[in-house]
């Protein structure tokens, strides 16, 4: 407890950095994504095994038979920082990307102190250096200079979503459950789409109940209310395309989960009513089920049954063939299209369906016994209609039943 080493909880860093590029003020929403520019996108040549090989002094011709190193991205606008400034911030995330921290943390400092040093004033951008450094030390487990790092981007930017993330897993790895609970609580006044936050938030509440006991809001700092305009500010701000990837993967996913959660329950509660005797009810539940999934062939076989007992035959037979083309050996389709063959006294198509079932499983006696009736009620219907032309098909049928 208090150990300032210790790592932070989900591997710590608070993600990526965060970047500004120069006439647009634009940064990343994410508290786990960086812009890039189109410089730092290109492939790193000069890295082997994670070390850095010496930049030719031509800047971009190969020296000794090796490629040169690729250091364009040191020279990309980093917000309102003077060039020189810029080159450590770039350099910093280079570093920082490349799980460098502790040198990124090196550049990190030197572009703060340069700062001071030729008199700039910038508070977008110090915060900017400060919530990176941060994160540097969140990454070495130095919790409690990465504490004091957020408060001062905070102070600089205040409500600024990163350093607010950062402080908070930095307080919660010191078991400072109350500050993190707060940071996290303002977090999501910002962005309600962080998950990251929402999860810290259930896992704190639990350990606060244990902790403090049911009052355990009362011993809570008071949690700042984020104006709306900074709240509306925040939501304009463009956001970057991993960021926005990844919430439509995320909402694609929980979209997903409660797709499936609705048809699991509604093809259950008809399967229920089914059993009950309430056919036109479970249909009704089929029905919505085919609409999430149309693609499913038992719910065609399902509702077959509804519409058999409801001796709404051309129905059934419609879902049997439906059933059929999705699962071209399926014997409750066989089955149930039969006897919907045999509600509309097309005996000869019954009897086909049946021994197809058969032939699939011998060992259904259900077919077994209906195809007894279908071929009773068949040569029933074919001497009925003797004294009329029999046609080839019935003659042939009968004479092959005649045989069995």
């Amino acid at each position: 407890m208090g150990n300032t080493q210790e790592k932070p909880p989900g591997g710590g860093g608070g993600g990526r950095l965060d970047t500004a590029t120069a006439g647009s003020g634009t940064r990343s929403r994410d508290t786990g994504s960086t812009e890039k520019t189109q410089s730092q996108t290109a492939p790193e040549k000069g890295f082997a095994n994670g070390t850095q090989r010496q930049n030719s002094p031509a800047g971009g011709k190969e020296e000794q038979g090796r490629p040169a190193v690729d250091t364009s991205y040191l020279d990309a606008p980093a917000g309102s920082l003077p060039p020189h400034l810029a080159r450590l911030k770039n350099e910093g995330n280079h570093l920082f990307k490349h799980g460098q921290f502790g040198d990124a943390l090196e550049k990190y400092t030197q572009a703060i102190d340069g700062c001071a040093e030729a008199g700039t004033d910038s508070p977008e951008d110090l915060c900017i250096l400060y919530s990176n450094r941060a994160a540097c030390y969140l990454k070495d487990g130095n919790s409690v200079d990465c504490i004091q790092d957020c408060t001062k981007a905070l102070e600089l930017q205040p409500y600024s979503l990163k350093p607010l993330l950062r402080r908070a897993m930095a307080y919660e790895s010191l078991e400072r459950y109350r500050r993190a609970y707060v940071d996290y609580k303002t977090v999501l006044q910002l962005d309600t789409g962080i998950q990251a936050a929402h999860d810290s938030i259930h896992r704190l509440t639990k350990m606060l109940i244990e902790q403090d006991g049911p009052e355990w809001r009362e011993k809570l700092p008071e949690i700042p209310v984020v104006p709306l305009s900074v709240q509306q500010q925040h939501r304009e701000k463009p956001i970057s395309i991993e960021l926005a990837q990844a919430r439509a993967a995320r909402a694609a996913q929980e979209e997903a989960r409660r797709k499936e959660a609705r048809f699991t329950l509604l093809k259950r509660e008809g399967n229920d009513l089914v059993k009950r005797g309430h056919f036109q009810e479970a249909l009704e539940k089929y029905n919505e089920c085919l609409i999430l999934k149309p693609d499913e062939c038992a719910l065609y076989t399902n509702r077959a049954i509804c519409f058999l007992k409801q001796s709404r035959f051309e129905e059934a037979k419609h879902d049997c063939d439906s059933a059929l083309q999705l699962e071209p050996g399926n014997k409750k389709a066989f089955y149930r299209r039969a006897l919907a063959y045999k509600g509309l006294q097309d005996y000869l198509s019954a009897s086909t369906d049946l021994q197809e079932v058969l032939q699939l499983d011998p060992n259904v006696r259900e077919a077994e016994q209906e195809l007894e009736v279908v071929t009773g009620l068949l040569r029933q219907s074919l001497m009925d209609n003797a004294a009329h032309t029999p046609r080839v098909k019935d003659l042939n049928a009968l004479t092959h039943l005649m045989k069995t």
